[in-house]
């Protein structure tokens, strides 16, 4: 019988630091985490809660994600902090821009996942995640979004339009 799966579980797998770079030049810090020993089956591209109140890449749920998914579902699992978000990782260069210039940091991840050869890429927004996922996950190379409790604070009816 193998071990319950508790608050604090880490399951094994491959875990490296990443940095993104986006079109407008600012460096972001992320991780990405691999089954620890086969390729992965599918992407998960977190996008975080909103930074001005405390939302970043670890965020537990995303956090809790890149420690199970990868030995449970065989995905990988692209956690990355938005321009000017610190976590334990450390901070993104830039400033919070209010769903706007995140537009660059979503593009940087997916790419990074496109150079990177990772399969079958999905949105994971949570909360301004969802946002961020509505306005600019719209990416040829995506094959689709799970929104986490969507505020839709900042998108528009045209961005749901051109989600469905």
């Amino acid at each position: 019988m193998s071990p319950a799966i508790r608050a604090a579980s880490i399951l094994p797998a491959r875990r490296e630091d990443i940095e993104l770079h986006t079109a407008d030049g600012l460096r972001l810090v992320g991780e990405l985490a691999l089954p620890a020993d086969r390729p992965p089956v599918a992407t998960l591209v977190c996008l975080h809660p909103l930074p001005t109140h405390g939302g970043m890449m670890d965020s537990h749920v995303f956090r809790k994600a890149a420690w199970r998914l990868p030995a449970l579902a065989d995905l990988a699992v692209l956690r990355f902090n938005t321009r000017g978000t610190s976590s334990l990782r450390g901070t993104s260069e830039g400033s919070f821009d209010g769903g706007v210039a995140e537009r660059f940091d979503v593009a940087a991840a997916i790419e990074y996942a496109e150079f990177h050869e990772l399969p079958r890429i999905w949105l994971l927004g949570w909360s301004f995640g969802t946002d961020l996922a509505l306005r600019h996950g719209c990416d040829p190379a995506v094959e689709g979004a799970i929104l986490l409790s969507p505020p839709l604070r900042f998108s528009t009816e045209e961005d749901l339009a051109r989600g469905a």
